[in-house]
């Protein structure tokens, strides 16, 4: 038997909402095509961005959206994006796919689209290829309230208040795409650019170092003792992949078996692993946690589609996502004292993308059901909760058939999450709740009918939320048959 213990009397801390933060990069179609249709196309469209979804993503309340990039910010000049559209220069874009970015949507489109959807922008600037003047004049143009040059050039181009920009990125995979550099040449790089990311009237940056990729601990241990105490955040990428890790394994979206079902999961928890290990050596240098572990680049990375564009990172997106997605935002939620912000990759079209695009059709993935479900943890207090869980096994190898989350609104509400990892056997869970006593039980549930159900413009709610009522209460406790392959998000009033 599942046993799960919910001190609902206990909380240990707040939950960001920042940790279920989203990101856009200018790759595949996840801007054009994606947002950006532009004003005359027939799709409903707010001044060339797509209303359908600014109207998902605002159902899911999402916190922060992350651009340009990825690899794509340092080769991106902002002064290319802004001013009237018809002069704006092209280029290339070599990162992905080699396709010619014409520069339509650049900075006033970005923050018009934050404003939409009522998020708070998250930008990362070019260290790559840009220079400290670059980075520098754009927070200026951004932020400045004043009558420079700069901040009238903003004005003259359309925008005469200027922009709350908290969320600022120094740089991206600076060891990787982002200029293949030493842990401690881009410390000595962050430390100068960061002097030259000035706050302007009342805009307070929050300054992202770039962090580390998966196990590098040494480039943590380096940016931490060296540029520490001059950020406020550090990033941490992690992809459950299919190559570049321990042992690489091809797999497709949509057709996998139970092993690949189960070596995805397995590598999903890793992130645990990742977590506490960069958190243990931040808290060397940084006992108080002051600083933020940003992990604003996790998510699933398959086999690109097939007949689509490699360097477009198009896949589809199954119940295996969806169960990454919920284990994933279960370990930011456990270790929100250090993990206070986190970007899925990418928000639209692109890798474990919570919308697809089809045309006009909009396709809500299984990845975003999840986020709905999970909303409601979004600045909550997180609830000291123990979960006891029976064993996935598959093979010589086993995993915790369930995991979730336990929280409590401002309203008093507890919430609670939880996921079967198992493909084949439902499970049965005891939950006592401490410390209160439940007055009224209702539920939600995402389920497929397989691991690889998955939604297509023509099948739209192959896997889709429902009401779950299948919970007894008892007094200050509560049973359930968790279904397999499934999340179930339960909304306790006390």
């Amino acid at each position: 038997m599942n046993r799960v213990v919910v001190n609902a009397d206990r909380p240990v801390g707040q939950i960001s909402r920042h940790i279920y933060g989203h990101f856009a990069e200018h790759l595949g179609h996840c801007i054009y095509d994606g947002f950006w249709v532009g004003e005359d196309s027939s799709i409903p469209n707010v001044r060339g961005i797509r209303t359908d979804i600014v109207e998902a993503l605002r159902r899911i309340r999402i916190p922060n959206l992350r651009w340009p990039g990825g690899c794509f910010a340092d080769e991106y000049h902002w002064q290319d994006g802004i001013g009237p559209r018809a002069d704006r220069p092209t280029m290339i874009n070599t990162h992905w796919g080699g396709v010619v970015e014409s520069n339509a949507f650049g900075t006033h489109e970005f923050m018009d689209l934050c404003e939409q959807l009522e998020t708070e922008p998250y930008i990362c600037g070019n260290v790559g290829s840009g220079s400290v003047h670059e980075m520098s004049t754009w927070v200026e143009y951004l932020t400045s309230p004043s009558a420079s040059t700069t901040a009238n050039r903003r004005r003259k181009n359309g925008r005469d208040e200027a922009w709350n920009v908290r969320f600022w990125g120094v740089g991206n995979e600076n060891w990787g795409c982002g200029g293949q550099m030493r842990p401690e040449y881009y410390a000595d790089l962050y430390r100068r650019y960061s002097v030259y990311c000035r706050n302007y009237g009342e805009n307070k940056l929050f300054r992202i170092a770039c962090g580390a990729c998966d196990f590098n601990y040494e480039w943590t241990r380096v940016l931490m003792g060296e540029a520490g105490k001059m950020m406020d955040g550090l990033s941490l990428h992690y992809y459950v992949q299919t190559r570049f890790q321990d042992t690489p394994v091809k797999s497709s979206a949509t057709r996998f078996d139970e092993s690949e079902w189960f070596e995805f999961l397995f590598r999903a928890l890793r992130m645990e692993e990742l977590v506490a290990g960069h958190s243990a050596i931040m808290d060397q240098y940084d006992p108080g946690k002051r600083v933020a572990l940003v992990v604003d680049e996790w998510g699933t990375w398959y086999e690109v589609e097939e007949g689509t564009n490699p360097g477009f990172l198009y896949q589809q997106n199954t119940m295996r996502d969806a169960l990454v997605a919920a284990m994933t935002l279960d370990i930011f939620n456990a270790h929100s004292d250090r993990v206070r912000i986190a970007n899925l990759a990418q928000t639209v079209n692109v890798l474990q993308a919570p919308i697809l695009t089809d045309g006009p059709a909009l396709i809500l993935t299984p990845t975003y059901h999840v986020f709905d479900l999970y909303k409601e943890h979004q600045d909550a207090d997180r609830l000291d909760t123990v979960i006891t869980s029976e064993p996935y096994k598959l093979e010589d190898r086993s995993i915790d058939a369930v995991g979730g989350t336990a929280s409590r609104g401002a309203d008093g509400t507890v919430h609670l999450t939880l996921n079967n990892r198992d493909p084949n056997n439902e499970q049965p869970i005891s939950i006592e709740l401490r410390g209160a006593t439940p007055v009224e039980v209702s539920g939600r549930i995402l389920s497929g009918e397989t691991i690889q159900s998955h939604n297509t413009a023509r099948n739209q709610d192959e896997v889709s939320v429902r009401e779950f009522n299948d919970v007894t209460v008892n007094e200050s406790s509560l049973s359930m048959v968790l279904p397999a392959h499934s999340v179930v998000a339960l909304r306790l009033t006390t």
